[in-house]
């Protein structure tokens, strides 16, 4: 009788059941049955205060106190879940920049400016900056409303709203995305991450 047998109260041998298998942590490998998708991250900068208040260049208006929290709470956020990306760009527009160094410090990955995403960014802008990093394979982009909303609409064929501070995990097939072709797979608003 092997140690996976044992016999039932007629005497006959029986197969023990096999343990249940552990679910796969997030730190575990896909299968490698095919390519990994892109795992594409738009963060939205956190709060940055009314701009109409702002009495300077709107390229240099900071985050509030507010929005600090909120970029501080979604790194903590992150970090407790083991998460860390491959590459964190970020417009250098200074309230986009303070979110991604806030985020970048938590999970423990510098953020480098790109100015692509300071302005007009779109979806063909997507494609360059995937191409220009081809070892990354999850990639967080920190940027700015109307452009991060609308290329996340683009990609998955739905409206999709962020918010400030709010960041969406967008799965690619590759690095030359088309519209539809994205699948979003989450999106955290500043509101439901806990203090």
């Amino acid at each position: 009788m092997t140690g996976q047998q044992s016999r039932s109260a007629s005497g006959r041998s029986r197969a023990k059941p096999k343990e249940p298998a552990s679910p796969a942590s997030p730190h575990e490998s896909e299968p490698e049955e095919g390519p990994k998708p892109f795992q594409l991250y738009l963060l939205r900068h956190a709060d940055a205060g009314d701009p109409m208040a702002w009495p300077g260049d709107d390229a240099e208006r900071p985050l509030s106190a507010k929005g600090r929290r909120q970029a501080r709470r979604l790194g903590s956020l992150l970090a407790d879940i083991g998460w860390k990306p491959d590459l964190i760009l970020t417009s250098p527009k200074v309230r986009a920049a303070q979110t991604a160094r806030l985020v970048g410090r938590a999970v423990d990955v510098t953020p480098d400016d790109d100015s692509r995403l300071a302005s007009g960014f779109k979806v063909s802008d997507l494609g360059n900056i995937l191409n220009s990093h081809p070892d990354a394979r999850r990639v967080v982009l920190v940027g700015h409303d109307p452009d991060f909303s609308s290329v996340a609409s683009t990609l998955t064929g739905a409206a999709i709203e962020l918010r400030k501070g709010a960041i969406a995990r967008i799965d690619l097939a590759d690095s030359a995305p088309a519209a539809g072709q994205g699948a979003l797979r989450w999106l955290i608003p500043p509101s439901v991450v806990p203090d």
